[in-house]
Order: C-alpha cells, then structure tokens, then sequence
C-alpha cells in the first residue's frame, strides 16, 4: 500500500472511531467523493482532540499550536504536517487555511473560561463549525457565492451539535453557554433555526450540508423544551436519524 493509500485509510478509520455521525454521512455521499472528505474531517478530529489531550491548558494548547503551523505551512507551501494523515491533506492545500481557522478558534476548548457574551459563543460557532462546512463545500468545487448560506447551516449544525453535548462539557467543568436560563438556550435554537431556514443550496453545497442532517431536528427540540439540553435528551430515534439521512442522500442524488 502507498503511502498515500496508507493515509486514506487511516484518515477514515480516524472518523469511523471519533465522529461515527460524519463517517456515516460521507458513506452517504456519492464514492468518487468520499477522498476528498476523509482528510477534512480527520484533520478537524485531530484539531478538536487536540485541546483535551492535557489537563493542562498551556501543554493543551500546545499540541492545539502544532496543528495551527502545520496547517498554515500548508497553506503557504505545499508541505503535508508529519503525521500519518498527513499525505492525505495534500489535496486540501487551498481549505488548510480554513483549518488553521478552526484550530484558532479551538484554544476557547483548552481553558475553563466561558464565553464573554453571546457574541463571543457565535463567533465560536462560525469559526468552528462554518469553517468546517464551508471547506467541505470548497473541497467538493462548490462556488464562491455559496459561502454565506453554507456558513449559516454549518452555525446551525455545530450549534445543534454543542446543544447536545452540553452535559458531557459540564460533566468535565466546562461552561458551555454564556447564559443558560431555559429562555435564552430556547431563543439560540431558534436563532440556529432561522439561519437553516435562509439556505437553499444545491450541488456540491448542499452535498456538502449532509453531516448537519440532525441540526433541524435538535434545534427544535430545544426550542420547544430547553429543558431537554441540560438532561442531554436532544436525540432522536436511532431509526428516525438513519431514516432521514437516508432520505437526504438520495435526494441528493
């Protein structure tokens, strides 16, 4: 096996272990395009592990940093970081700048501090999760134009995402919302809603969307009740979450 096989493949295993939502929604997606998604979100796996490597969060930060020259070297060079995804990010010279983005937003994840404000939770959100989807449109040859929409659904698939996660955050002393009074989490799904709402995609953008397929479902869940993100009862079914992404992906087709 090549080197760069070698790394597809780990690239992917890495997603099938740590993200078994965004390994079955690329399995979803049509075959010829599922290598230039392997590395993305492997990386971005990388990227997110990186801050709870360490109890410390100078040496989390650390390992966080590793990833944020790695990914501006590409960037700027062409060459893959030392790693055993590495060879796999080769193609992604043009979206590693928009890693590094995520990497940078990911130093809020090394410390304990919560956001200053609403302001600073979106911004978060945008830098994180928008950074993400918008590359994964980039990768699959979605048009500049698309960026704004694509940005709006991956605010509010990683805000559907963060909602759910909530108590596991707490659980390790983390503080997860700036304001977490049922009144406010119910007017931030909502506000995640408005923004799915406003998208309407097609193509690579949209195909790029397919790993938010739960977003709409969660937000509204957490509208309804807020109640239900501090019990951590955001899910649904297991059948209905792979009824629906099913649906999707040959809609999509």
């Amino acid at each position: 096996m090549s080197d760069l096989a070698a790394s597809m493949a780990a690239c992917a295993a890495r997603v099938e272990a740590g993200d078994p939502d965004r390994f079955a929604a690329v399995m979803a997606s049509p075959a010829e395009l599922r290598a230039r998604l392997w590395p993305l979100y492997a990386a971005n796996l990388e990227i997110a592990r990186a801050p709870w490597a360490s109890a410390e969060p100078m040496v989390a930060e650390m390992r966080l940093q590793w990833w944020v020259d790695a990914l501006e070297d590409l960037a700027a060079t062409g060459r893959v970081p030392a790693h055993e995804i590495g060879p796999a990010l080769a193609d992604l010279r043009d979206q590693a700048g928009l890693l590094a983005a995520v990497a940078e937003a990911r130093r809020w994840d090394c410390w304990r501090e919560p956001f200053d404000d609403r302001a600073a939770f979106e911004a978060y959100l945008d830098q994180t999760a928008g950074n993400l989807y918008w590359a994964a449109a980039r990768a699959l040859g979605a048009a500049p134009g698309d960026e704004r929409a694509v940005r709006d659904h991956g605010f509010a698939a990683g805000l559907a995402a963060w909602l759910s996660a909530v108590p596991a955050l707490e659980a390790q002393g983390r503080k997860p919302l700036h304001d977490g009074r049922p009144e406010a989490v119910a007017d931030l799904a909502r506000a995640g809603l408005a923004r799915m709402q406003a998208t309407n995609l097609s193509g690579a953008a949209a195909l790029a969307l397919l790993p938010g397929w739960q977003a709409r479902a969660t937000l509204n869940r957490a509208a309804r009740d807020p109640a239900r993100v501090a019990q951590g009862a955001l899910a649904g079914s297991e059948f209905g979450r792979r009824a629906s992404l099913l649906w999707r992906a040959l809609f999509l087709r």
